[in-house]
């Protein structure tokens, strides 16, 4: 079944299809969609996908977007009375997933609530009514009659501390949420095609799985322990049925490298505390875009105050992000617990959001600072909603304690590559160029040597982008940029410029001449020529990414003039 919204809106569908016996999906599509967390801009929209399983009880798992709110209900009381819903399993609390939990209790108020013990927690404060509620551990099973005996896997941080999985025994379902799942809207109810969603599926996972890796890890350990899995039914995006082994075998891989990295920061959070959660998932993103793991901890959860203790010891960095003149007795003992188990050998950064008239954070950041820690970035403190550029802001300020805390290793890797290659490599010339891009309200640009053209139908370039620059956000596939051209004898002033360290969150285009570019980007009004470029591909080359994009317009402000020519000394380092 479709139904789709007044033309005026976003298009807004539902898709209603058995998937198994006695068992339905809910598909909320929303095409349109082209934001979602932190700056996680879509290319394909996305879907919220709820499922109905009918035993002898019934259940029903996970809800939808409070923008959803009349099409799912109406689609739910077509397909059931919401009254003989035994029980609503919460696989966590995030909004897109539990956004109708309220509608649901005041359709069916006896309703037995199924969740991890936080998820229940967290329910309490969303709904502010009373509920019938069952809470689950790791192995807990719950019998729904005619075969459907569901079993609960604990999956904390993924990416909420509430997560749970659900496997159903008759019909070899793995209800995962947000694990496994992917931001791409379409009609096909599964994965047949694979190559069209690959680059959503690792896009994903690269912003919202890989600052946990070591808790995929743990999931995947636990969901080796089921019987076999036929069908892996994700919160967002088609299911999971033709290429189960393939895709769970890609997060195997990818987290197996994240959670070997010689590095780790902890980022230390209160996840109810204004955008405490997203904020912290941004700084993480910056942090791995160094090569660094990074272990996140949300501390309204059960946080055990020994293992707090061995996972601050270990890491080489700290990220605080609480008010701390806030919170529960437990989490000043989380705070004094991080404190007390933090040394001179590492970095420390703090963000607050919310705190209104809270007691400032640079009391905190003075005791870290007794202690011996390096500052990896200013204090970030947010009083309002924070914009695109705020979360472009904590990116960035991740990045730079990544950044910080490897310097060392960095800096004895540049001097392990024998002389001789080195200096050869380095006579490999190219010519110098900017790069910029902006998507919504974030602008940001780097100056580029590595650039060749790379084909003729379609006319294309390929451009090596460091994995941890801050522009590699805004060059996804499916994004815009401009490449401008540098003119010889005349780019001294852009390169100085562009070559500085910019603070995070800085503005790149201060003091400098653009012009917008068709796709919206800036050209910079000083180059030689410039190419509107579109990324089609990109390809992983270790600390770079190869980004091949389509070219579709350009002009050349100095046709007599020659391109400014780059040549190194060394091959192993800008």
């Amino acid at each position: 079944m479709v139904v789709i919204t007044d033309k005026t809106k976003k298009k807004l569908t539902i898709q209603t299809l058995d998937i198994a016996p006695e068992t339905t999906t809910i598909r909320s599509l929303d095409w349109d969609r082209d934001r979602f967390d932190i700056e996680f801009g879509l290319q394909n929209g996305t879907t919220y996908n709820s499922f109905l399983i009918r035993g002898e009880k019934i259940a029903l798992v996970d809800t939808s977007h409070e923008k959803f709110r009349q099409l799912y209900l109406d689609t739910l009381k077509g397909l059931i009375n919401p009254t003989d819903i035994d029980y609503l399993i919460i696989s966590h609390t995030e909004p897109d997933h539990s956004g109708l939990v309220k509608d649901m209790l005041q359709l069916a108020p006896d309703v037995t609530v199924v969740g991890s013990k936080i998820a229940i927690q967290f329910l309490e404060n969303l709904v502010h009514q009373p509920f019938e509620r069952k809470i689950v551990k790791n192995g807990d099973r719950l019998d729904l009659g005619n075969g459907h005996e569901l079993e609960f896997v604990i999956a904390p941080n993924l990416h909420w501390p509430d997560t749970i999985f659900t496997y159903d025994h008759k019909t070899q379902i793995l209800f995962t949420c947000d694990a496994f799942g992917l931001h791409y809207c379409t009609d096909d109810t599964f994965d047949e095609d694979l190559e069209a969603i690959s680059p959503d599926y690792q896009f994903y996972y690269e912003c919202l799985m890989a600052p946990n890796a070591r808790s995929v890890m743990s999931a995947l350990k636990r969901m080796d322990a089921l019987d076999k899995i036929d069908t892996i039914a994700t919160g967002h995006g088609p299911l999971l049925r033709h290429n189960v082994e393939e895709l769970t075998g890609r997060y195997r891989k990818w987290s197996q490298s994240k959670a070997k990295a010689e590095t780790t920061v902890g980022v230390f959070y209160v996840s109810e505390y204004g955008y405490s959660s997203n904020l912290a998932q941004a700084i993480a993103k910056g942090i791995i875009k160094t090569e660094v793991a990074v272990e996140m901890v949300d501390l309204r959860g059960d946080v055990d105050l020994q293992e707090l203790r061995e996972i601050v010891s270990q890491c080489k960095g700290i990220v605080l992000g609480m008010s701390p003149s806030h919170g529960s007795a437990n989490i000043q003992a989380a705070l004094s617990t991080i404190l007390g188990s933090a040394n001179e050998k590492q970095a420390i950064g703090i963000f607050e959001t919310g705190g209104g008239d809270d007691e400032p954070t640079y009391p905190l950041l003075n005791k870290f600072r007794a202690l011996g820690l390096a500052v990896a970035f200013p204090v970030i403190e947010i009083r309002d909603t924070p914009t695109e550029n705020i979360y472009k802001l904590c990116e960035e300020a991740g990045t730079d304690l990544g950044q910080l805390v490897t310097r060392d290793k960095s800096i004895k890797q540049m001097k392990s590559l024998g002389a001789d290659l080195d200096k050869a490599l380095g006579r490999i010339s190219g010519g110098l160029y900017i790069i910029t891009a902006k998507k919504g309200d974030v602008k940001s640009a780097m100056l580029a040597s590595w650039v060749n053209q790379a084909s003729f139908k379609p006319l294309g370039i390929s451009i090596a982008v460091a994995k941890d620059r801050a522009i590699e956000s805004l060059m996804q596939v499916g994004d815009k940029f401009v490449l401008n051209v540098l003119e010889e004898g005349n780019y001294q002033g852009l390169m100085k410029h562009f070559l500085k360290r910019f603070a995070p969150g800085a503005d790149r285009f201060a003091n400098v001449r653009t012009q917008e570019a068709e796709n919206g980007s800036p050209i910079l009004t000083d180059a030689l020529a410039y190419v509107e470029c579109e990324v089609a591909s990109r390809m992983d080359t270790g600390d770079h990414w190869v980004v091949y994009s389509t070219v579709y317009a350009g002009k050349v402000s100095k046709p007599d003039s020659l391109t400014a020519v780059h040549h190194r000394k060394v091959g192993n380092h800008y």
